[in-house]
């Protein structure tokens, strides 16, 4: 009898795929790596898109890394200058006006590419009081927290408009994703650490290895203005604030707003945080993970929000929470 169960769910199955290819596809998770990786201004990326951020006319120094020995690439940008370098390095001259410019790098047999973003930000000294274009900012700390260097006002701010408000920022994430909760008009201003992105695109990675299908994190709380920070009751020295963290959760099945069941106990509590707690605390030690040292924490449910794991990248190992 077990025989023929098996046999009749294994041939059901290939049926449906027979009938409907699609059906596997949705159930694969592709991290989307590029099969090679660049360093941009020390910061290595893998993936087939990522995004820096970068002032007017600064120079960005992009090295092709991880590759084939004898693969030949190219840099492409339809604006920007392009200054080539000794072997798989160039330059390239950040545009002064703040906008989105895309870069692309491949094989010259355009058999592996990646797509770069690059968002030039707006100068943190072009905020009038605590406005930017009208956006409220606040007060960043006059005082970096114990004079380090992560806690200094950052050096500017992504312009976000609503033609680029849902743009692709890495594999899994989008740009508004990040965005302060707070009410306002266009434009929106936001800070984002690039080490970030690429955290919780390795995390994201890991948490599919683990069985649990996820296609993006639910982000509750990304960055926040200082003005923000302080109208919610946080800590002045939140790294929400410098866009170096973020609230997180799984929300797939279903799409709630809400974390997902992920222990299978018919309730949504804090024991679903500690799930992914627990899958994430686990790549602290491991050497590919020693560039994304940084905070975590879990939080139960309560009247406002349901249970979540916060994510940073401080630089140093740091745990939390209920």
């Amino acid at each position: 009898m077990r025989h023929f169960v098996r046999f009749f769910w294994s041939n059901l199955i290939f049926i449906i795929l027979l009938i409907n290819p699609s059906v596997a596809v949705c159930q694969q998770f592709s991290s989307q790596r590029a099969g090679f990786s660049i360093n941009v201004n020390d910061i290595e990326n893998p993936y087939k898109i990522m995004t820096v951020f970068a002032l007017p006319k600064a120079t960005l120094k992009i090295e092709v890394k991880k590759n084939n020995a004898t693969d030949e690439y190219r840099l492409y940008s339809p604006e920007g200058k392009i200054i080539p370098a000794a072997g798989r390095h160039w330059n390239w001259r950040v545009p002064s006006k703040p906008d989105r410019y895309l870069l692309k790098i491949e094989t010259i047999d355009h058999q592996r590419n990646m797509s770069l973003n690059v968002f030039v930000m707006v100068p943190f000294d072009h905020i009038e009081g605590e406005y930017l274009n009208g956006f409220q900012i606040g007060k960043y700390p006059r005082i970096a927290f114990n004079r380090l260097a992560i806690y200094k006002s950052p050096h500017g701010f992504i312009e976000v408009t609503p033609q680029i408000e849902d743009a692709l920022i890495s594999p899994h994430f989008k740009l508004n994703q990040f965005l302060c909760k707070q009410e306002s008009g266009y434009p929106k201003y936001l800070i984002l650490k690039e080490k970030l992105l690429l955290k919780l695109e390795l995390i994201l990675e890991k948490i599919n290895e683990k069985g649990y299908r996820c296609d993006t994190f639910h982000i509750m709380s990304g960055y926040r203005t200082p003005y923000y920070n302080k109208a919610i009751g946080n800590v002045k020295y939140s790294r929400h604030i410098y866009g170096g963290a973020v609230d997180i959760f799984i929300d797939e099945n279903p799409k709630d707003d809400l974390m997902d069941d992920l222990n299978q106990d018919g309730k949504i509590d804090y024991r679903d945080a500690e799930v992914l707690y627990r899958i994430i605390d686990e790549l602290h030690g491991k050497k590919f993970y020693d560039s994304f040292l940084g905070g975590l924490a879990r939080y139960k449910k309560t009247s406002n929000h349901g249970p979540f794991v916060h994510v940073d990248v401080r630089g140093w190992h740091a745990r939390w929470g209920d």
